[in-house]
């Protein structure tokens, strides 16, 4: 049988693509024998065997290809499953048919001749149309009323086709989706970054509640590693420089760790432990600033704060000066960080003194000595603000430069100077420290020996002496009873006024002269304190 086949183009110059691919299937199947198999065919091929055919009819310019007719055999018969179509599914009913034709055998037959081969080649250059589904169909459109499919709620695409991304329907405009977006990668940005400091300082809280002060702090995640790392090797060799300190003897293990302290023009030897931190408290030399008490660890730290320190004199108010004397009062509520270090720097030079941080309820009355430098400090004392037994001083101190020459007494002098401007007996808080003790008990003779001097009477009285001198009255006794002073006769105690001790207190009192350093009570500016 022979059947005439018209070969030819497409209405757009173009051959079919789904022609040449049943022209190639065609070929296949000759190749294994002419096996019968089913022949599939698309639309596209049913129209052009029509097509063919209907040319032929017509006597149209017509190609005579012998076309045979193979066995068509039962579905059934063959284990082989239905081809599948570019997409990976079973061709549908709409878009590819499985029939068994005569027609179908004509492109075995078109594929033998020479002509439709170089027709082919021609044809090679051209883009086959693709039977697999695009990835958007743009013919389609969001069902909103009103909505140009642009845009999408996540703020991540550009076009959308369902109400669930349309941004019209929820109200909102394509551009305010994206900044939504990107207000919402920034709160999960954020979100990350809490939960990791969150998770950190979870660890370093678990750290210290497991080992307390007795381990370093987790120092990881809190700087950049390059930072860390050079941490690491300041803190080497920090330890490696204490080590030497240690072998050459400048550190001791103990607890007078500071062993000396440079103070202005003066290098201080320390006497007893002072609690300063502990990275201070390890060093064998403290730097301390005269005007403000600021400490530091080398000199070349305090060469920078001296240079930049505007203090030249303690804060407060300056109730006393005559000459290049002043005293400064200084409230610990008001300059807390100036008294506390004020204390620090005392506990150094005193055996007897617990008062170092709670520095709110006292009130320090620091002693300078003026040059054209500033006012160095030559020493101090506290008091209470209310102070319910009446105690006139809580700690005194004088420098360790300025000891053995007469600023001890000035010092004792000014406390019961405001004791009698407050119209109060006085009294130091106990105890004593050592040369405490021997400064007081030679200010309290001298007040005695001054009085007894100055006495004109025939019979003194205690209480007299208490309220003219401001002086405690078992200070007065304890005074007496150490110069033999005070005698029990007869039922009663009696105040012997020995005259050579008088004479001897005068000569030296001469002696001294002018460079007798005293308080003078005209130049005290001050009124006592509210409250007291």
């Amino acid at each position: 049988l022979a059947t005439s086949v018209h070969l030819g183009s497409g209405s757009d110059g173009t051959e079919d693509s789904d022609s040449s691919a049943e022209r190639e299937q065609t070929n296949s199947s000759e190749s294994d024998g002419n096996i019968p198999k089913r022949t599939r065919l698309t639309r596209a091929s049913l129209r052009l065997s029509q097509s063919s055919q209907g040319k032929e009819s017509h006597g149209m310019g017509a190609l005579k290809i012998p076309l045979f007719y193979p066995t068509l055999s039962r579905v059934g018969d063959h284990d082989e499953s239905p081809p599948l179509t570019p997409t990976g599914n079973a061709p549908s009913s709409e878009s590819e048919l499985d029939i068994s034709s005569p027609n179908a055998s004509h492109d075995e037959s078109v594929t033998k001749d020479p002509a439709l081969r170089d027709s082919d080649k021609d044809l090679s250059h051209r883009p086959k149309r693709r039977r697999c589904h695009e990835t958007y169909n743009f013919n389609m459109k969001c069902p909103t009323p009103g909505c140009n499919s642009l845009g999408h709620l996540t703020g991540k695409h550009e076009r959308h086709f369902a109400v669930s991304g349309c941004p019209l329907y929820h109200n909102l405009s394509a551009d305010e989706c994206k900044v939504k977006a990107s207000t919402r990668e920034k709160h999960e940005e954020e979100s990350k970054v809490q939960e990791e400091s969150n998770r950190h300082a979870t660890r370093h809280q678990e750290h210290r509640q497991s080992h307390g002060n007795t381990r370093e702090p987790l120092l990881e995640n809190i700087t950049s590693e390059y930072d860390l790392e050079l941490f690491r090797k300041a803190q080497a060799r920090a330890s490696e420089d204490l080590e030497k300190l240690r072998i050459q003897g400048q550190i001791t293990e103990g607890s007078n760790m500071i062993k000396t302290i440079l103070f202005g023009r003066y290098e201080l030897d320390t006497w007893y432990h002072s609690p300063y931190p502990e990275e201070y408290a390890r060093l064998g030399r403290l730097y301390v600033c005269e005007f403000c008490l600021k400490y530091m660890k080398s000199q070349t730290i305090l060469r920078r704060h001296m240079a930049k320190c505007v203090w030249k004199h303690p804060p407060g108010d300056e109730v006393y000066r005559k000459g290049a004397i002043s005293v400064f009062e200084v409230d610990g509520k008001k300059n807390k960080i100036y008294c506390q270090n004020l204390c620090l720097l005392a506990k150094l030079f005193l055996d007897h003194k617990t008062l170092y941080y709670d520095v709110e309820p006292f009130l320090f009355y620091v002693m300078t000595e003026a040059d054209n430098t500033g006012c160095h400090l030559v020493g101090y004392f506290s008091k209470e603000k209310n102070s319910f037994l009446n105690y006139n001083v809580s700690c005194i101190l004088t420098m360790p430069q300025y000891m053995r020459q007469g600023f001890g007494k000035m010092l004792i002098d000014f406390s019961y100077l405001l004791s009698k401007v407050e119209e109060k007996v006085g009294s130091p808080e106990r105890p004593l420290s050592d040369l405490g003790l021997i400064s007081y008990r030679s200010y309290w003779k001298e007040v005695l020996l001054r009085y007894m001097y100055n006495f004109q009477g025939k019979e003194i009285s205690i209480k007299e002496i208490s309220q003219e001198t401001a002086v405690n009255p078992v200070d007065i006794v304890s005074t007496l009873q150490s110069l033999q002073m005070l005698k029990y006769w007869k039922g009663k105690h009696l105040v012997l006024k020995r005259q050579d001790l008088i004479d001897e207190w005068k000569a030296k009192e001469t002696k001294r002269g002018s460079n007798n350093k005293t308080i003078d009570p005209s130049s005290l500016k001050w009124t006592p304190p509210k409250g007291t």
